[in-house]
């Protein structure tokens, strides 16, 4: 298993249990989600564990109304659009994810800068089921 694998595995699994880690940089407190291993910002690789809040704002989204082949088993299509955003997070960093309690069908009336929560969405059954990150309009 590469560097990459054994760190989205780690972030998959804290997921699963409802906590956001990610990695903050002992030397320059830099933080990072999804966690890394190596800092760009002062070329360390000297990294712990970091929780995030799950507090953050809407910065970017969009509404899909053509899913991938995992939203089409989650139920979205054409008639049932999701909002996908990318979220700035209190401690700085930014993550995209499915955004919930928005009005798809008036993507007008979604606003940057709404204030958002991490949600822990479980999909799948099974061997297959599986935690993703979301966040919801708080």
């Amino acid at each position: 298993m590469t560097e990459s694998e054994v760190y989205t595995h780690q972030f998959s699994k804290h997921l699963a249990e409802r906590q956001l880690i990610g990695s903050r940089c002992k030397r320059c407190g830099r933080v990072f989600l999804p966690p890394r291993s190596w800092c760009p910002d002062c070329q360390q690789n000297e990294l712990e564990a970091y929780q995030f809040s799950g507090k953050g704002k809407l910065a970017a989204f969009t509404v899909v109304y053509v899913a991938p082949t995992a939203m089409l088993a989650a139920g979205y299509d054409r008639k049932n659009p999701y909002c996908v955003g990318v979220v700035e997070l209190e401690e700085g960093e930014r993550i995209p994810a499915q955004i919930f309690g928005v009005d798809v069908q008036h993507p007008e009336s979604i606003r940057i800068g709404t204030p958002l929560q991490a949600l822990f969405v479980e999909r799948g059954e099974g061997e297959h089921k599986k935690t993703i990150l979301g966040f919801e309009v708080t």
